[in-house]
Parts: C-alpha cells; sequence; structure tokens
C-alpha cells in the first residue's frame, strides 16, 4: 500500500464519488443498502449532478479492547471508473505523520497517509493497485493500524469474508 500521489483530477474524483459517505454517520444513514457481502454493506446513491448511481462497500469496525474507537471502511470505484479506492475514516486525534497501518491476515501490506480530517473524522485513502485486491479477496482479516502515539498502535480487526464477492459487483 502505497500513499497517494496521482494527479489532482484522481485525487478530485475520488472525492467526489460517494463524497457524502465519508463521515461515519452518513456511511450509516445515507444512500440504500443495496446487498450485503459477509460484514459489508453495497451502498448506493445517485449523488446530485451526477448522471448516475454510484455505490461503495462500506464496513464499520471498532477496536475490540476500546469500543469509542472505530473505523468507517469504504470501497469504491472512481465517478470515472478508472481507479479504485481504498478509503478509510479514522477518529479524530490519531498520530498523522504515523498514518494508518494495513495487514492482511499476517502480511504487511505498508501505510497510508492521511489525506485530510474532516469533523467526523480523519481520511486515509490509496488507490487499490490489483495486489491489494487480490490480497483482500483472497485474505480472511485485515488489521487496519491507527496511532495514539509514535510507540501506541491500535489495531483493528476487519472481516474480509465478502470482500471479493461485493468488490465483483460494484458497478
Amino acid at each position: 500500500m502505497t500513499c497517494l500521489r496521482s494527479p489532482i483530477r484522481l485525487v478530485a474524483a475520488g472525492l467526489l464519488a460517494l463524497s457524502c459517505l465519508l463521515a461515519p454517520a452518513a456511511a450509516r444513514a445515507q444512500g440504500a443498502v443495496k446487498s450485503k457481502h459477509g460484514d459489508w454493506e453495497m451502498r448506493c446513491e445517485t449523488p446530485p449532478g451526477a448522471s448516475r448511481e454510484q455505490c461503495a462497500l462500506i464496513q464499520s469496525i471498532a477496536a475490540e479492547d476500546k469500543p469509542n474507537v472505530t473505523l468507517v471502511v469504504i470501497i469504491l470505484k472512481t465517478a470515472d471508473g478508472k481507479a479504485r479506492l481504498l478509503r478509510v475514516i479514522a477518529p479524530l486525534g490519531v498520530l498523522l505523520p504515523a498514518g494508518l497501518g494495513l495487514k492482511v491476515d499476517q502480511t504487511d501490506v505498508g501505510r497510508a497517509g492521511f489525506v485530510r480530517c474532516l469533523p467526523s473524522g480523519c481520511v486515509a485513502e490509496v488507490v487499490m493497485e490489483d495486489k491489494l485486491i487480490e490480497q483482500m479477496g483472497a485474505g480472511k482479516n485485515a488489521t487496519f493500524i491507527i496511532f495514539n502515539t509514535p510507540e501506541e498502535g491500535i489495531g483493528i480487526p476487519l472481516e474480509l469474508g465478502g470482500f471479493r464477492d461485493g468488490f465483483s459487483k460494484l458497478p
């Protein structure tokens, strides 16, 4: 997983796609649930001014030992259909320079930088390359790691069951 360092137009397209689903409350409240794939929900809606419905796979997760520490994980294709994005919304107060870590099963995938903070949380986002999609599709569990301090990481587990099926159905 590498930091998103693509042209501004790709970032703009990614932020436009389902931007209303950025906030954790919005992820639960907006967009119609079209289908469920394991613990993943596919939520879809037509944003104002968009010509077609846009969908995302979404899963909200909490740290096992800190239930007040939650993440919203969003998988989507950009509005132009040319890129696939992994977007994670972490709680305010995370250590931004440390970024967001990811392990699939026990394999360290890497870290993504946070691209912005909103009133609802801080957003890390990466373009999903084929290798990451394959790892998540074949894996059983993922662990997202956020940091409160450079020494204190919090691992938040995510079930990957249903990912492959849900991802294949993203329009």
